[in-house]
């Protein structure tokens, strides 16, 4: 019984003194603690590149429309006589000059009636001939007295008479000689074959087109609604669209105005470069500027791209933040506009310039 009381008391005092040794060393922390000084948390770090204010600008408002690549006038190559095509010498895509012979027409009826010229010229010749000599053998009896001063006039008139028969009968035939030389047909112009789909053999009527050929320089021709016909300057600039986005966009400037509305439409020309190097009647997209309006436009090098998708860098409180946007051509090249994704009054970081190679 008396070795049971002295470990009882030994075992049950040992619980309380523990909690009070761990007590004891927690109130020493704690008067450890709120003696120290606080420190304060560290700056974040500042925020390197190019920084923009976004505002909102004056924007030109563009309407995209197609344009086609044509040149200033189109000339045709016809027939001037009527007959049988018996030689083509160009085909579409060949380049001419002017005066060279695209085809050539025969009319067997021509040659004949040359040929019956050509017998008229030598009868006329020969009587031109005799009424000379009789002429100078009635000048000289005249003169010997021989015959009257009437028989002189009357052979006179015979000798002109004949004369202008030969005449005649020259002309006829010159002029149907002109006329059988007319069956080859000349390139009117400078140019480029678009048609030249009537095959040899066929018939062809006088006027009847053989070939087609571009004239002038070339041009890009658009057609846009009479109600913005006001808004078309010679000297516009007019832009290409690009489907590049922060691309360079090509440039093309309205050199004439039509003055005449057909269909509802209004035609214009444009000299763009490098037209003359590609296939007539190619279109091409451009955005012609139609008024103003309000827009965010930003330079091309604040916009990054990650798989796909464009983003802006924004600053924040809190450093730099990638915001995904959505972007259009801007209206000068190097510039891209934004539809959505920032406001007015962010503030955009350019990303870092790329690393340049190791040495």
């Amino acid at each position: 019984m008396s070795g049971r009381s002295r470990a009882g008391p030994e075992g049950g005092a040992a619980t309380p003194r523990a909690w009070r040794i761990v007590a004891a060393a927690c109130a020493a922390l704690a008067l450890a603690a709120c003696g120290a000084p606080t420190q304060p948390p560290a700056p974040p770090a500042p925020v390197a590149g190019e920084r923009l204010v976004v505002r909102l600008t004056q924007a030109p408002e563009f309407k995209p429309m197609a344009a086609t690549v044509t040149t200033r006038d189109q000339a045709e190559a016809r027939a001037r006589i009527g007959g049988t095509l018996v030689r083509l010498n160009v085909k579409a895509g060949d380049v001419v000059r002017r005066g060279q012979v695209i085809a050539v027409i025969s009319d067997p009826r021509i040659g004949l009636e040359t040929r019956a010229y050509d017998a008229q010229v030598g009868a006329a010749q020969a009587q031109n001939v005799n009424a000379q000599a009789e002429l100078a053998r009635t000048r000289d009896l005249y003169e010997h007295g021989v015959y009257a001063k009437a028989r002189l006039d009357q052979i006179e008139a015979q000798a002109r008479s004949a004369a202008g028969a030969l005449g005649a009968a020259v002309a006829q035939r010159g002029a149907s000689a002109e006329m059988g030389a007319q069956g080859a047909v000349l390139a009117p112009a400078d140019g480029r074959v678009l048609r030249a789909d009537v095959p040899a053999g066929s018939v062809v009527m006088p006027g009847q087109s053989i070939a087609t050929l571009t004239a002038g320089p070339a041009v890009l021709r658009i057609e846009a609604p009479e109600a913005d016909a006001g808004e078309l300057k010679v000297s516009q600039s007019v832009q290409l669209a690009s489907d590049e986005p922060g691309g360079a966009l090509a440039t093309a400037t309205i050199v004439q105005v039509y003055p005449s509305v057909t269909a509802g439409k209004v035609v214009a020309d444009l000299d763009a470069p490098g037209l003359s190097d590609g296939p007539v009647g190619r279109r091409i997209a451009v955005r012609l500027a139609l008024g103003q309006r309000q827009a965010i436009v930003i330079p091309a090098r604040f916009v990054v791209t990650h798989a796909g998708v464009d983003f802006v860098r924004v600053l924040s409180g809190g450093g730099v933040d990638e915001s995904p946007v959505q972007l259009a051509p801007g209206p000068t090249p190097g510039t891209m506009e934004v539809l959505s994704g920032v406001a007015a009054g962010d503030t955009l970081v350019a990303p870092p310039a790329p690393a340049g190679p190791a040495r």
